[in-house]
């Protein structure tokens, strides 16, 4: 594959993000749409093939496409589309912004990670499995490469390539010639080696090795060659991971075990299940475990997930809301089991009610969905009035303390302040955080996140102290909690440096940004976009403290490493370019900064549009350049151009 190539005439191939043994997989743009997807493109069927096992080739490849197409999980990546283009099979995904497993130990040196990562990836792991196995799907093909954590926090499966539906298992052997020839050897079950029947227990095998290297930072079966290892999953006991971890918890060391088991049915008898083990050994039960103690890290049920750090105060938020982990509306027993609860276990002291109608929950989670995507496709009004029906049927039928109703209630307010009702937005955010104090605990992610959503609006006002102040308590609360260079922690110091320069403290601010490059580069490495957005602010604060020949020298830095990073059109690397373009104008060098100028303007009309707000921007940049270099007739030009073309779209919107 060449870059630059159109795919089907519609996918711009930009640069290669992996190969494997099947092909390659490439950042693209989507040309119809906009936006930026992940292309894989699959090895040429040229013509040495057989013209019959071409066409099981293509009919296969069409057959997992769709399978992989239908599946509708936050924890699964997304499939957009697939197809052949001149003797290529392709499929386009969503794009993620994060590390994959196997990445995640490189940069910790292939040491093990820390117990809550352990714990926060088992559990996401295990809840997308048991929503794929739930469709009949087995992925067949689980290993650190195809698990990604995103940046915020999210983990997703990738590559359901060769997953396989339930009913069509032998397909894979008869067309390779071996129960072998699929999936990678440090993660294989015994029965994909011994040519056996395989089901989603399988999964669930290769989870356990996932979980095995995460854990001691190597797989199970380390040996020398592809077949040794084979042998090893087949015949050998793997060694406790406590012999190479004893800091490991005893339960999650019984886990491991337990899914490593040779004999499918030794092994939970499936994610559901799993799931619950994964639950039990976060906080064990009194009286069971021999004096087990409780693992260090927040209770995070599975009506919590999927409501990460939210948009930085301060800076551009991302069209639409991010989709909570309910998608499927799935209500723990905790709040919904038959039996009356009391004490502590009781989320706000007591909970009563029976477990709503399956299809009125089912209905909701459908309508909410709905909501999720109207944001994410910029149709605001049309995604408030879905959350508002949403949310009187959700306080109606769980009631209004229940963490759905709570959840959906945040969303609104996010949504409220996308539709710019910021007095709202603000009021709505501060509600939702107290009640989520209340009923789930102050220091409680969900809560947390809340607060954080809170500053980013309370900093839209232009109150500024008040968002550095919550900004400042986020943080310290996520310090306490999640350790202070987890990411969530790292984001919140991220908006204190925001906060400090906007109120014009700006030696504190780099100060700050100077740590948060060296925790982010440790943890994220230095090319992470949160590393290089750190770096931005440290230049922006160059600049307020007039150190203009310093900021320019960053802001250059900081343009390449985009550039390579994320792509030339990128919006980040736009604005690393028109902050060289600021740093050279206030060093008088006007000659220089029109070229950016220019270079900026160009790419962001051609990406995002000619009337595009931050196209137009862009166009008075380069006009007021004009100016200082004594240019008039042609900013004045300029200018017009810019004035006709907001009078155009100011008319559509009417």
């Amino acid at each position: 594959m060449a870059e630059n190539r159109l795919i089907q005439g519609r996918y711009r191939l930009l640069d290669t993000i992996g190969r494997g043994g099947m092909g390659e997989v490439w950042r693209a743009r989507d040309e119809s749409l906009g936006r930026q997807v992940a292309v894989k493109c699959l090895k040429p069927l040229g013509p040495r093939h057989e013209a019959s096992l071409l066409q099981v080739l293509r009919e296969r490849f069409r057959r997992e496409a769709r399978v992989a197409a239908a599946l509708q999980h936050r924890g699964i990546t997304v499939v957009h589309d697939f197809g052949e283009d001149d003797g290529t099979l392709f499929i386009v995904m969503e794009l993620l912004s994060g590390r994959n497993l196997s990445q995640l130990l490189d940069d910790n040196r292939r040491q093990p990670l820390p117990v809550p990562d352990l714990v926060e990836i088992a559990e996401q792991v295990t809840a997308a499995l048991a929503y794929t196995h739930e469709q009949a799907v087995v992925h067949r093909d689980l290993k650190p490469a195809n698990i990604v954590r995103t940046a915020d926090g999210t983990v997703k499966i990738c590559d359901f390539g060769i997953a396989r539906l339930n009913h069509d298992i032998g397909f894979t052997a008869r067309l390779t010639g071996t129960g072998i020839a699929m999936g990678s050897p440090h993660y294989m079950s015994p029965e994909q080696i011994g040519a056996h029947p395989v089901d989603h227990r399988s999964d669930l095998y290769s989870l356990g090795c996932v979980l095995y290297e995460l854990a001691t930072g190597v797989p199970p079966f380390d040996l020398g060659d592809a077949w040794a290892v084979l042998v090893g999953h087949r015949d050998t006991a793997p060694t406790p991971p406590r012999t190479l971890r004893p800091d490991l918890p005893e339960a999650y060391e019984r886990i491991v075990l337990e899914l490593l088991a040779k004999d499918p049915d030794d092994r939970p008898g499936d994610a559901d299940e799993l799931a619950k083990r994964l639950a039990d050994a976060r906080h064990p039960h009194s009286g069971r475990g021999g004096g087990e103690t409780t693992v260090p890290v927040p209770r995070l049920p599975s009506w919590t997930r999927g409501i990460g750090a939210g948009s930085p105060a301060g800076t551009a938020r991302r069209p639409g809301p991010r989709p909570s982990d309910r998608a499927a509306a799935i209500l723990t027993d905790t709040w919904t089991g038959g039996a009356p609860q009391r004490g502590a276990d009781a989320p706000g002291g007591t909970f009563a009610s029976p477990a709503p109608p399956a299809g009125r929950r089912a209905a909701l989670a459908a309508r909410l969905e709905t909501a999720h995507e109207r944001g994410r496709a910029g149709q605001y009004v049309e995604a408030h009035q879905i959350y508002a029906e949403v949310l009187a049927g959700q306080e109606r039928v769980l009631g209004p303390d229940h963490p759905d109703t709570l959840s959906c209630r945040h969303h609104l307010a996010l949504n409220l302040g996308r539709l710019g009702r910021l007095e709202d937005c603000r009021t709505l955010t501060h509600d939702v955080a107290e009640a989520r104090a209340r009923v789930l605990g102050a220091h409680h992610p969900d809560t947390l996140t809340t607060r954080y959503e809170l500053a980013y609006v309370l900093g839209q006002l232009g109150d500024w102290a008040a968002s550095l102040q919550t900004c400042r308590e986020v943080a310290a609360a996520r310090a306490a909690s999640l350790g202070p260079e987890h990411p969530d922690t790292l984001a919140a110091r991220y908006e204190i440096g925001i906060g400090l320069g906007r109120l014009g403290r700006s030696a504190e601010a780099l100060a700050l940004y100077r740590d948060l490059i060296a925790a982010r580069t440790r943890v994220q490495g230095a090319d992470d976009p949160d590393t290089l957005r750190a770096r931005h602010g440290l230049g922006v604060n160059l600049g307020r403290q007039h150190r203009w020949q310093e900021a320019l020298v960053e802001a250059r830095e900081l343009a390449a490493s985009r550039e390579r990073v994320l792509g030339p059109d990128h919006p980040d690397t736009l604005v690393s370019r028109r902050e060289t373009a600021v740093a050279l104008g206030w060093l008088g060098r006007w000659s220089e900064a029109l070229e950016s100028y220019r270079l900026v303007a160009e790419a962001r009309e051609r990406v995002l549009g000619v009337g595009h707000p931050g196209a137009l921007a862009s166009q008075n940049d380069l006009a007021e350049c004009l100016e200082q270099l004594g240019r008039t007739d042609e900013a004045a030009a300029l200018h017009r151009r810019v004035a006709a073309l907001r009078r155009e779209r100011a008319a559509r919107r009417r």
